[in-house]
């Protein structure tokens, strides 16, 4: 058992926030020993969970919709499976839209390394759009699509 303050080092989270968390609903489960919060694997489990979909986009009230699936058991289990697979397409799409941002940034850097060596941007012009070394251009092929 492990009491807010651990919990909260732990996760590196506000107490405020774990108390938040509490008080919507989200540690059911959770026991108290005179008055004092305990946290037992199922919460940190379920704060696991919680950050995850947090971190995923969703709004507090529709991971306390996710949790009340939870306990309700195995009717819900389509549920939880839609939710969690939209949530998951969601993560893909902005993963590519930031691996496309970190192609251009990649590309930049090596751009500017490449003009300070050469003290102007004669040569890289020369390359631009298509001429580039082969592992820049596929850098800059994606941060251009």
């Amino acid at each position: 058992m492990f009491t807010i303050g651990q919990v909260s080092k732990m996760f590196g989270l506000p107490v405020s926030t774990l108390r938040y968390y509490d008080k919507e609903g989200l540690f059911p489960s959770m026991e108290r020993q005179s008055g004092i919060r305990k946290f037992s694997e199922n919460e940190l489990e379920a704060l696991r969970v919680i950050e995850c979909l947090k971190k995923s986009g969703l709004e507090i009230r529709e991971i306390k919709q996710y949790m009340q699936w939870c306990k309700e058991g195995a009717a819900t289990y389509s549920d939880r499976k839609e939710l969690l697979e939209k949530r998951r397409q969601t993560v893909e799409e902005e993963m590519e839209r930031l691996n496309k941002t970190l192609d251009m940034l990649r590309f930049k850097c090596w751009y500017y390394e490449t003009a300070i060596r050469d003290g102007n941007e004669n040569r890289l012009n020369e390359m631009l759009p298509d001429k580039l070394p082969p592992e820049i251009q596929a850098i800059y092929n994606r941060a251009h699509e």
